[in-house]
C-alpha cells in the first residue's frame, strides 16, 4: 500500500495523537483533527516527548523527531483531515451519540472506498455505524494504552463489515508494525477487555472474601503465570499440558470461581467513599504519589524495553 496515502485521525487526544504518531513514524502523511484548538499544539508537544523518549532508549533517532512531526499536519476542520484518506480513524472520548454522528458526518465526506474506522474500547462497532450509509466499510479498531508502544490492536467486524473493509485494515496495521487481530463478532469488551475482566472480577472477589490481600493477588499473577503470558497464552497452555487435564480441573474449580454478573460490592464501597485509587491515594492499596509514580515509571521503562528488545529502533 503506497505510503502516499493519507491517514486521517478525529481526536488528538491521549489515544488519538499516539496513533497519529504511529502512522508518521511509518512515513504517512496524518491530518489530525480536533474541535478544541488547544489539544493541538499540546499533541504535537505529546507526540515529540514520546519520540524523545524513545530516541533515549535508542528506539529511533532524535534525528527522525522533526521528519516525523512534519508529516502530521493539525485541522479542526472534519472535511480536511478526511480529504484524500485511506482510512480515517476515530479517537474521541466513549460517547455512543457523539461517535454516530462523526461517522454520520465521515460517511458523507468520504468515498465509498475510504476505511472508517473506531477506536472504541467498549462501544459496539454496528451501533456506532447504525447512521451511517455505507456500514460495510466502518470497522472497529481498538488500539491499547500507550498506542505507539502496546502492539495489539482489535480488528473488529460489525454486523455490515465488508470482508474487504477488514482485510485491508488488518493489512494496515500489520504494514505500520502492529501486531492486529480479527474479531469476527461485536461482542461488548471485544476479546482483550473480556479476558481482562474476566481476571479483575477474580482478583477482586479473593480480596472480597478475605482469601488474600490485593498486594498478594498482584504478587501471584506477576511472579506466577504472569510470567509466562508474553510467550505462552491460555489456549496454548491448555494443549500443553493436554485438553484432558484442563477438563479434570475445570469439573473441580469452576463452580468455585467468581460468576456473579454485578460488579462486586467491595469495589462499588471503595468508589462510594472516594477511594479511587492512584488519584485519592487510597483504593486497594495505599498509594503515596511517589508509589504512584513509581508504578508508572516501572510501566512506562518495560513497555520501552519490550519495545526495543522487539527490534522497532527505526
Amino acid at each position: 500500500m503506497p505510503r502516499g496515502k493519507g491517514i486521517g485521525v478525529i481526536g488528538a487526544g491521549l489515544m488519538g495523537h499516539g496513533i497519529a504518531e504511529i502512522f508518521a513514524m511509518r512515513g504517512y502523511s496524518v491530518s489530525l483533527m480536533d474541535v478544541k484548538e488547544e489539544l493541538l499544539p499540546k499533541a504535537l508537544k505529546g507526540i515529540r516527548s514520546n519520540l524523545t523518549l524513545m530516541a533515549e532508549k535508542g528506539i529511533g533517532s532524535r534525528d527522525d523527531i522533526d521528519p516525523v512531526l512534519a508529516q502530521i499536519k493539525t485541522t479542526m476542520d472534519m472535511a480536511e483531515a478526511a480529504d484524500g484518506a485511506y482510512c480515517v480513524i476515530e479517537a474521541v472520548f466513549e460517547n455512543l451519540e457523539l461517535k454516530q454522528k462523526i461517522f454520520q458526518d465521515l460517511d458523507a465526506l468520504c468515498p465509498e472506498e475510504t476505511i472508517l474506522a473506531t477506536n472504541t474500547s467498549v462501544i459496539s462497532i454496528t451501533e456506532i455505524a447504525e447512521k451511517s450509509g455505507h456500514r460495510e466499510r466502518v470497522v472497529g479498531t481498538h488500539f491499547w494504552n500507550p498506542p505507539y508502544l502496546i502492539p495489539l490492536v482489535e480488528v473488529i467486524r460489525g454486523k455490515d463489515t465488508a470482508d474487504w473493509a477488514m482485510d485491508r485494515t488488518y493489512n494496515l496495521l500489520k504494514e505500520v508494525g502492529k501486531h492486529p487481530v480479527r474479531v469476527n463478532k461485536d461482542v461488548p469488551g471485544f476479546v482483550g477487555n473480556r479476558l481482562q475482566h474476566a481476571l479483575w472480577r477474580e482478583a477482586i472477589s479473593i480480596v472480597e472474601r478475605g482469601i488474600a490481600d490485593a498486594a498478594t493477588v498482584d504478587e501471584c499473577i506477576k511472579y506466577g503465570f504472569g510470567l509466562r503470558l508474553p510467550v505462552l497464552g491460555p489456549m496454548e497452555t491448555a494443549d500443553m499440558v493436554g485438553t484432558d487435564l484442563t477438563l479434570a480441573i475445570h469439573d473441580y474449580i469452576l463452580k468455585h470461581l467468581e460468576s456473579s454478573p454485578e460488579a462486586s460490592p467491595l469495589l462499588k464501597e471503595k468508589v462510594e467513599r472516594g477511594d479511587l485509587g492512584f488519584k485519592s491515594g487510597h483504593g486497594f492499596q495505599e498509594w503515596s504519589p511517589e508509589a504512584a509514580e513509581r508504578i508508572r515509571h516501572n510501566l512506562m521503562e518495560y513497555l520501552l524495553e519490550w519495545t526495543k528488545g522487539r527490534g522497532m529502533t527505526s
